[in-house]
């Protein structure tokens, strides 16, 4: 038999699978760090795109939050507006209306009564003046209970002075109220 030494040939296989073994490694390795290189490159390129979104929304949100403040001190200034037009409006309404109430007052008072002074607050009338009598302050305030645009008198003060003339001063307290309006009365 032929003795053939099989050995320096299983060597070199060996030695062949070795190196084919590590190149395959190598480049395994390789192959691995490039995928890995690009995910990571493909999603910092994400998070980065994900970011200038987020700034985008951010610059939009702080843009309409501005815009958002400017309408509330639009509407602050459009609800002062209204309330300026309402107050303007009922003051031309009543415009007229004291009118009526100081002709309301010369038709009222009866003969015998001298008024010293008139004061308004709100809708109250405080009438300060001299009577005669004690029968002509009742019938100025029988007047003022007849009157479209007075209503309610009170008495709060009535002196009698004694002396040449014989008068009285009194204070009368009476509201300011409107006629009411056929539509108002028929409604």
């Amino acid at each position: 038999m032929a003795n053939i030494n099989l050995l320096p040939w299983r060597e070199e296989l060996r030695k062949e699978k070795t190196r084919q073994f590590t190149s395959m490694t190598g480049f395994s390795v390789i192959l691995t760090i490039a995928v890995l290189f690009l995910m990571h490159v493909t999603i910092s390129g994400q998070i980065s795109h994900q970011q200038k979104r987020n700034q985008i929304l951010q610059d939009e949100i702080s843009r309409l939050d501005v815009a958002l403040k400017e309408i509330e001190g639009l509407e602050e200034t459009k609800e002062k507006l209204l309330s300026r037009m309402d107050i303007i409006q009922s003051l031309q309404q009543k415009r007229p209306q004291i009118v009526h109430l100081f002709d309301e007052i010369v038709r009222t008072v009866p003969e015998g009564i001298y008024l010293t002074g008139i004061k308004q607050a709100g809708k109250t009338i405080n009438i300060n003046g001299v009577a005669e009598s004690n029968g002509r302050v009742s019938a100025y305030m029988r007047n003022i209970d007849t009157s479209d645009w007075m209503a309610t008198p009170k008495l709060s003060v009535i002196e009698s002075k004694k002396g040449t003339l014989r008068s009285s001063d009194f204070v009368l307290t009476t509201s300011q109220s409107t006629p009411k309006t056929d539509e108002e009365e028929d409604g």
